[in-house]
């Protein structure tokens, strides 16, 4: 039974690099046979909806596919809507949902076998808090994402691919997927 699912495009439209407009996204996707397609900025969040063995090769039938027609292939992590929505049910930073742009949710392309918690909690700011929970590492910076080392360490010192969303984009796009029936 098809229902709705969200990517996650890592790396495109950053900095001028690996630029993939919005339109050619939704066009690949369709014509991998992908439905209901919606994208959310162009920093490429998309919901589609799909039968759930189709969610599970999105990633790289997609990915190859723009590879193809734009000479590179991005990082992709595949939700189900409800895995997406367990993802946000379980934020451990509830207070920080004030201030959006602070709360930033990693989703891992797996769960992580040997994570290097005490290295991160060595190169974590003192306003910072984060925690991990299954495949999502959940970070709290209120001094600005774009400051922290531990931002930018997470993903090596976690050892998984990781693409970061904000509440606010977050929250959207499970405003996006809500809107489908499941």
């Amino acid at each position: 039974m098809k229902g709705p699912h969200i990517a996650l495009f890592r790396g495109i439209n950053v900095g001028g690099k690996n630029m993939l407009p919005m339109r050619d996204l939704v066009r690949i996707a369709e014509q991998n046979g992908y439905t209901g397609i919606e994208t959310y900025i162009q920093s490429g969040n998309i919901v589609f909806d799909a039968t759930p063995a189709a969610a599970a090769r999105f990633a790289r039938t997609v990915g190859a596919a723009i590879a193809k027609t734009h000479g590179f292939e991005p990082g992709i992590v595949v939700r189900s809507a409800e895995d997406f929505k367990r993802a946000a049910d379980a934020n451990p930073f509830p207070k920080a949902e004030s201030a959006p742009k602070s709360l930033h949710l990693f989703f891992l392309a797996s769960a992580p076998d040997k994570p290097d918690l005490p290295a991160l909690n060595r190169i974590k700011a003192a306003s910072e808090s984060f925690r991990l929970i299954d495949d999502v590492f959940y970070l709290h910076a209120p001094d600005g994402v774009g400051r922290s080392k531990l931002a930018a360490q997470a993903e090596r010192l976690i050892g998984v691919a990781a693409t970061a969303r904000n509440w606010s984009t977050v929250t959207r796009l499970l405003e996006m997927a809500g809107r489908r029936r499941q």
